[in-house]
């Protein structure tokens, strides 16, 4: 008769001890003031200098209409930056969790190490799908006041809920990269480094810059890379009304979700079974 009782209050349990982990994520990033404005300044700069600068020499690829500016086509592409590097930054906490002594505290706990996981991973993607939502709005206010007329986010409700929920899972994805990234780093100059040769590179080559092409290596490299999927996926939420489901050169909803979904499951697992993992690291 005891067994439901104990196994819901497990579970209750469980569930605290991720949004307690979570909790303080959110509240650490909103403590530190320059990270706030770091993370959602430098993605409007790049949109604006990028925009103003290539406005002119920019060609619509196939897929797109006519009319597409750069400024339109740069947009989902540094909604997904803000995705990427808020995600990818937030895991940075995992090292100095560990230096700080907090990390061991946790691990040594009688909870579950896979609460340390979905807390981190949570936390982040709570972060990251918050701030490109402010900048999804703030976008929306310059074609309001006809500041940026060609951002025409002319969305409906679901396909609002349908852009909302894609960039959660992609925010997740990305803090699960994150995570397995940071899990075995004792240092963060060390995680910068991989951040600069990796997750700069990641983001680049993902058409959020320029379109993928249709031959050379450089195209088989986007199109081998994940976040490739993200950005296209993201593009076509947001501008369903002008790009055609059939459009060549751009992967469509279901196989961008699909690889973005998978993505998301192995980057969960691995930042699991890294975890659950004995390391003398931790001990430190």
């Amino acid at each position: 008769m005891n067994e439901p009782l104990t196994t819901s209050a497990e579970s209750s349990s469980y569930w605290l001890a991720v949004c307690s982990l979570s909790q303080r994520e959110i509240v650490r990033f909103l403590r530190q003031r320059t990270r706030v404005v770091g993370a959602l300044g430098q993605p409007v700069i790049f949109w604006v200098l990028f925009g103003a600068g290539l406005y002119g020499s920019f060609q619509p690829p196939e897929w797109a209409s006519a009319e597409m500016t750069y400024q339109e086509y740069f947009f989902p592409g540094v909604a997904v930056m803000i995705l990427l590097f808020t995600a990818i930054f937030s895991t940075i906490s995992i090292i100095e969790d560990r230096r700080e002594g907090f990390l061991q505290g946790v691990l040594v706990s009688p909870v579950p190490r896979s609460v340390i996981v979905f807390g981190k991973l949570i936390g982040g993607t709570i972060l990251a799908v918050g701030q490109a939502i402010l900048f999804l709005i703030f976008g929306f206010c310059l074609h309001w006041f006809g500041l940026a007329p060609e951002i025409q986010l002319n969305l409906t409700v679901l396909d609002w809920l349908a852009v909302l929920s894609f960039m959660c899972l992609l925010g997740l994805s990305l803090t699960g990269l994150g995570y397995v990234i940071a899990w075995p780093m004792s240092s963060t100059q060390g995680f910068h480094a991989i951040m600069s040769v990796f997750l700069l590179p990641m983001w680049l080559l993902s058409g959020a810059i320029f379109p993928v092409g249709s031959s050379g290596w450089l195209s088989w490299v986007m199109w081998v890379n994940p976040l490739t999927y993200g950005v296209a996926c993201l593009r076509r939420l947001m501008y369903s009304n002008s790009i055609s489901p059939d459009a060549v050169g751009l992967p469509g909803v279901a196989l961008s979700f699909t690889v973005t979904l998978l993505f998301c499951l192995v980057c969960v697992i691995i930042a699991t079974r890294l975890t659950n993992r004995r390391s003398a690291l931790n001990t430190r």
